[in-house]
């Protein structure tokens, strides 16, 4: 069956809705690994534990970063082929894709556990807080790979057209780690470090899932292994296309780094316990409006391939609506009940759900009008102009956020840190808008004249 056919003849509205339900689930799922490993680790050892769990969280997101990279770019690329018919050359670039996935997650993990120590340092771990961030990352570290294959090519299921398989994969790895979190925290005791055995398995039943999917299943592109040579044009395009979700990814790592820093000069390992809860909320928050972008990618992307542009602006602009309308709902919800939501991390501590919550309130202050920057900055990715997404993705966590994460707390001491953000979601939301308008302008003529903007695509790209 040709499932990217529907891509190209199908509703929007029924797309968007199938591809961003299961894309939504994937991504809160895939959200729930932190969360639950939070969670464990906040009622079965205590509120340094979280702060440990938090302290690794810079390396997470670089290894986060290197599979976006690859998966998301490679994503844009196999979308516009198959919307160009070119199936033969979406199932080069996946296994070129696959390649670079686990030859940059082995580098990633042996370089993490070379310098685990001294990095932990440098992010500001406390002596108190170091001894459990090291016992979790020196487990996490080698299943990198594992997180690179399942994370990674996940993304491929989607742009062929298959969310529910792509929704099943992230499914099954998250309730192996709910299980397992419980089993080896409550049952054999084993703290920090059962939570990350747990992550690490899940993972690698995940990454077990879609080798199969690909090599063995029912998949509309198929990977075999005399495809999997490396191909440098290709690499270069998946890169190209890749690197603003990549960027956004790592120079988020370093803002954590800077945030983390900060927290304990102005905080202690209270306030990075505090944050640390509060990132597991956002993510979970968040993690939905990245699934509509991601349901809308493959949208979005064949579609452009075609040369169907209303079909492009109609799918942008239902997104955009649906991510609004999420964070509204969640915005409601964490201003009704912020102690509540904090509570479920820390057991009976209140001075942890009181600082928790009072950063909660002021960290989500702007949270409804994310949805559209989030969207609108991945509809740049999904044409494969990456300049312009670059630039729009770093916008809200470099040109803005750092420059208030290091300013701000100087006239406000903790409460600077937390006001940070709502500062940084103003103003990118604003660039994002005022880009976008040009941009679909833009695609008005575009339709008036059809067919140049489909070869300036191939021109940048080739």
């Amino acid at each position: 069956m040709d499932y990217s056919k529907q891509l190209g003849e199908g509703s929007i509205s029924a797309l968007l809705l199938k591809f961003s339900i299961p894309a939504i689930v994937g991504m809160v799922v895939s959200a729930l690994y932190n969360i639950v490993d939070r969670i464990f680790v906040g009622r079965g050892v205590g509120s340094l534990a979280i702060a440990g769990t938090t302290m690794g969280f810079p390396i997470m997101l670089i290894i986060i970063a290197f599979s976006m990279l690859v998966g998301m770019g490679a994503t844009s690329l196999i979308s516009i082929r198959l919307g160009e018919k070119k199936k033969a050359e979406a199932e080069l670039i996946a296994a070129n894709a696959l390649l670079l996935l686990i030859a940059l997650s082995l580098a990633l993990s042996i370089t993490g556990l070379l310098f685990l120590t001294s990095l932990l340092r440098l992010f500001g771990a406390s002596d108190d807080v170091l001894p459990y961030a090291g016992d979790y990352m020196r487990i996490i570290l080698p299943g990198t790979v594992l997180l690179g294959i399942s994370f990674g090519m996940n993304n491929f299921i989607r742009a062929e057209g298959n969310p529910r398989t792509a929704m099943y994969t992230m499914l099954v790895g998250a309730v192996a780690n709910i299980i397992l979190d419980y089993y080896f925290i409550f049952i054999l005791g084993l703290g920090v470090k059962g939570a990350a055995l747990a992550t690490v398995i899940a993972q690698g039943i995940s990454a077990v899932w879609v080798l199969h999917y690909f090599f063995r299943g029912r998949s509309f592109l198929k990977i075999c292994w005399r495809k999997l040579k490396p191909e440098p044009l290709i690499i270069r395009q998946i890169l190209t296309i890749g690197f603003p979700p990549f960027a956004m990814q790592l120079v988020d790592s370093v803002k954590q780094v800077i945030l983390l820093k900060s927290l304990g000069i102005y905080g202690g390992d209270l306030a990075i316990s505090a944050m640390g809860i509060i990132f597991s909320i956002s993510t979970i928050l968040v993690m939905p409006v990245i699934g509509i972008s991601q349901g809308a990618q493959p949208i979005i992307g064949y579609n452009y391939g075609a040369g169907q542009y209303k079909r492009v602006k109609e799918t942008l602009q239902s997104a955009i609506a649906a991510a609004t309308s999420i964070l509204s709902v969640g915005f409601v919800f964490t201003r009704l009940f912020p102690e509540t939501i904090v509570g479920l991390f820390a057991k009976n501590d209140m001075r942890l759900i009181s600082l928790g919550s009072h950063g909660l309130l002021t960290v989500f202050l702007l949270l409804p009008i994310v949805g559209f920057q989030v969207v609108g900055s991945n509809y740049f990715q999904s044409v494969g102009k990456p300049k312009q997404a670059t630039i729009l993705t770093l916008s809200r966590h470099v040109l803005l956020f750092i420059p208030a994460l290091l300013i701000l707390p100087r006239f406000w001491g903790l409460e600077g840190i937390w006001r940070a953000a709502p500062a940084a979601d103003l103003g990118s939301s604003i660039l994002t808008g005022i880009w976008l308008f040009c941009e679909l302008k833009r695609l008005d003529l575009n339709e008036i004249r059809p067919g140049n903007r489909h070869e300036r695509l191939k021109d940048f790209l080739f």
